[in-house]
């Protein structure tokens, strides 16, 4: 009887840790990664957050962001220098970009809406392209592979 009594109080207090709603987010550990197969660097959200702020629209939604060129710059890589970036998603789906499209300053890589978080549908990162095809928007996105 003891011993199932300190089983359910274990499991009480498991649950309740399991449970509290603390201040983390399931996104906080999601890293979008920047690389060109050699050189690489992640970034967080709050990474993002620190970097010049944008925004975009697309299907009538703002999106809050870092421009694309700005996170190539920070990751060590010139815009100028680069003739395509892949962007891939988090199920193996990849666009590739041409400098077209990705030196543009209104392509964004947005972590937020102007009315708050992301949603579940878009991922913790999701690519942003004003006036281009859905298909290009990507969402949960988790790399951008540079070529130089």
């Amino acid at each position: 009887m003891k011993s199932t009594l300190i089983k359910l109080v274990l499991l009480a207090l498991l649950l309740t840790a399991c449970s509290s709603g603390g201040t983390t987010s399931e996104d906080e550990g999601v890293l979008l990664r920047v690389t060109d197969g050699t050189t690489e660097k992640s970034f967080s959200v709050a990474d993002l957050e620190k970097l010049p702020v944008t925004e975009s629209t697309f299907n009538e939604v703002t999106y809050v962001g870092v421009a694309l060129s700005t996170i190539l710059e920070e990751a060590g890589f010139s815009s100028g220098d680069l003739s395509a970036v892949k962007a891939t998603a988090s199920d193996g789906y990849s666009v590739s970009y041409d400098s077209g499209l990705f030196t543009r300053e209104d392509v964004i890589v947005a972590y937020a809406t102007a009315d708050g978080s992301l949603t579940e549908d878009d991922g913790t990162f999701r690519m942003v392209l004003p006036g281009e095809e859905g298909k290009l928007n990507l969402r949960f996105l988790t790399e951008l592979k540079v070529t130089q």
